[in-house]
């Protein structure tokens, strides 16, 4: 096999792989003694037929396209090594000549990775944020404790109120007669939640327990039962029980209980410093981004089209997988929102091209940087991994192989030029108008 490269404008090359005649004729021999066993011809036992007897039958190319396809995924992935380029996409194969007694030859278009001039990537500008922690925030944070601590306690001697949680029997009619779906017993309702038709639930507001009482409601225009839509209605009813949450009051019986601090002065001023350092740690995450997007804008690059191709087309994969852990097909989704696979692409394209500037250019800075990750790095990150995959460390190694290694080196030189960028930028007041505008790039 031979390979010559050319290279193309855009970042693109034309890869052309040479592949002897006798190689391919063995190509085509294995392809006959595959399939030959299918193969029935007159006067011969099927699975019997010499190839010579195939070929003058049904042509000497009979078996040319599948020994093509053999034959190209055989050599490619070597050829493109052997081609000594970074190759970013997959090939566009044209076979170019095909010819019994000559050399099988085709041609491999690809995307190589742009090669990035870095522009100013440390002491770009970004913009300054002051972390405040106020008393409302501290006292939503509290309450929402207090409310996930609350207690549902049973109500007997009052009537509904709102918010109360009731369990109610009801019988519903139109035009006097019953309908499909319109009928419960104990059913669970908590007053205030809109679950039930406009108007119902306020109705229950002041029934006691074993009251009987009507409640008349008229069903929206745009009901999802067409023979119900704009009917009115009456549901025979009945409150079986009520209950209420009973919110615990903060004092310093409720911090013991919630947290390992004696007053509530203590758990206050921790809970501060919990929502201090959340801040902090968003404000040190955006901080990154928005200086390696500074430090992309600076930089110049020529991605070829194929290459944003290929990215946006992982971006549907892994869309894909996320969806279908949450029980979704993607043809349902497809179904759904009208999309098409190439149109999903198309929307993935603009954030894919962000991914690749991104990457490009950190991949530089580390470059130009000299990071480079020791070995001893490595082994530190892999004892993470291992102990939070609960797996031993040898284990691990085992299953790692040496491009897994080297991939996850390069990925942790990659963090080490973010924090390098994000460390040498340079904080400085915005104006809102500007912080506007940025955010609103950022959104699109």
């Amino acid at each position: 096999m031979s390979v010559t490269v050319e290279r193309k404008e855009n970042n693109t090359a034309v890869l052309t792989i040479e592949v002897s005649a006798e190689d391919f004729i063995k190509a085509v021999e294995r392809v006959y003694q595959r399939q030959k066993k299918s193969i029935s011809i007159p006067g011969f036992r099927k699975g019997k037929a010499p190839r010579k007897m195939i070929e003058k039958l049904y042509g000497k190319a009979v078996f040319y396209e599948d020994a093509a396809n053999t034959v190209l995924q055989e050599t490619y992935d070597n050829a493109a090594k052997e081609s000594g380029e970074e190759i970013v996409s997959r090939p566009q194969i044209d076979v170019t000549q095909i010819e019994e007694g000559k050399p099988f030859i085709y041609t491999a278009t690809v995307a190589l990775k742009p090669e990035v001039t870095l522009g100013q990537y440390l002491g770009v500008e970004v913009p300054k944020k002051e972390i405040t922690v106020s008393e409302e925030e501290i006292n939503a944070d509290i309450d929402r404790e207090r409310n996930q601590n609350a207690r549902d306690l049973d109500v007997d001697d009052r009537p509904v109120k709102d918010g109360d949680h009731i369990k109610l029997n009801f019988d519903g009619y139109v035009d006097g007669a019953p309908f499909e779906g319109g009928k419960a017993e104990d059913y669970d309702l908590t007053i205030g939640s809109g679950s039930f038709i406009p108007g119902f639930e306020e109705q229950i507001i002041g029934k006691n327990i074993g009251e009987d009482f009507d409640v008349e409601v008229t069903f929206p225009e745009d009901y999802h039962e067409e023979s119900l839509k704009g009917k009115p209605a009456v549901f025979k009813c009945r409150v079986n029980s009520i209950s209420e949450r009973q919110v615990p009051e903060l004092n310093d019986d409720f911090v013991q209980d919630v947290s390992e601090f004696d007053t509530v002065d203590e758990y206050k001023a921790d809970v501060e410093k919990k929502i201090r350092e959340r801040k902090e740690a968003q404000a040190k995450s955006e901080k990154e981004t928005a200086a390696v997007k500074a430090a992309v804008k600076n930089a110049t690059m020529d991605i070829p089209e194929a290459m944003i191709e290929e990215q946006a087309s992982r971006m549907v994969e892994e869309f894909a997988q996320q969806i279908q852990s949450q029980g979704l097909s993607m043809d349902q989704y497809m179904q759904f929102t009208g999309l098409d696979n190439a149109k999903l692409i198309g929307q993935m394209k603009p954030q894919a091209t962000e991914r690749i500037q991104n990457s490009l250019v950190l991949e530089a800075v580390a470059k130009a940087e000299n990071i480079e990750i020791s070995d001893e790095r490595l082994d530190e990150e892999i004892t993470k991994m291992a102990e939070a995959y609960k797996m031993e460390k040898e284990k691990l190694y085992d299953l790692m192989g040496e491009e897994s290694k080297k991939q996850m080196k390069q990925d942790l030189a990659v963090q080490e030029a973010v924090q390098r960028i994000a460390e040498a930028a340079v904080e400085v007041d915005m104006p809102e108008e500007e912080l506007d505008v940025q955010e609103e790039s950022e959104e699109k």
